[in-house]
């Protein structure tokens, strides 16, 4: 049986601190763990360091893959292509990157447009891995109603976040909603960062919520016998 395991922690102004951090706690999860971790937490939204920021991020990828052994961990990273710089959603498995795709709805009001290019909406779908289906909304995208609609039937969507506390209500909504709609778990995680919701948590899909709190680390054990007993006493037509 997987575990689900929702992260919370702080992004700090070092990088390797916040790589340390982010390894340490995958360590301690057990194997058989599906583990989320907030938004660009290796580096932050550091735009004033952004070629330290690129030129970090291939190392960080490296050292993830060593320890994704029989677990999946999913977080997003800066990255360049070409000319132009994304924010990279990853799923690491076994060694490897098995899945990527870039942000597809960027942050307006925060100013992301002007230094990432947008991915495509039509990356967002649902993943396979272990028999589990699995779908990503990062951040903003959660918000995107027809981003829902395309993840339907998953058994699990995860959420890396670095959400805006004074939007801490949305948040708490929007996750917990999606687990309804959607009839799934919801892996949310979201930065401990000052001006960040700290509401990561995992949400299942009778919409039973529980919150890190205090916990570096949320672990709650995955039951797909919960999704198909949900999705058979509430029939709105999910397939699963």
């Amino acid at each position: 049986m997987y575990k689900l395991c929702s992260l919370s922690f702080e992004t700090t102004n070092d990088y390797n601190t916040n790589l340390q951090t982010l390894l340490t706690l995958i360590k301690q999860t057990p194997n058989n763990s599906l583990v989320v971790a907030p938004e660009v937490c290796l580096t932050g939204f550091d735009y004033e360091m952004w070629d330290e920021v690129l030129t970090f991020v291939p190392h960080a990828i490296n050292e993830i893959k060593e320890i994704s052994h029989k677990k999946i961990v999913i977080l997003t990273v800066i990255e360049k292509r070409g000319d132009e710089v994304f924010n990279f959603a990853k799923v690491f498995h076994n060694g490897e990157v098995v899945y990527e795709r870039a942000k597809a709805k960027l942050f307006r009001f925060g100013g992301e447009q002007n230094y990432f290019s947008e991915g495509a909406s039509e990356e967002v779908k649902i993943i396979e891995i272990d028999g589990m289906r699995i779908g990503i909304l990062i951040c903003f995208e959660l918000r995107f109603k027809e981003l829902w609609i395309k993840l339907e039937g998953a058994d699990i969507i995860a959420v890396p976040s670095y959400w805006g506390v004074l939007r801490t209500e949305h948040f708490k909504s929007l996750t917990q909603a999606l687990a309804i709609v959607n009839q799934c778990f919801v892996v949310a995680s979201d930065s401990l960062n000052e001006d960040c919701t700290k509401m990561s948590g995992i949400i299942n899909p009778s919409g039973e919520v529980i919150r890190n709190g205090n916990k570096a680390c949320l672990e709650l054990d995955y039951n797909k016998k919960e999704i198909a007993l949900m999705r058979r006493y509430m029939d709105v037509g999910i397939d699963g």
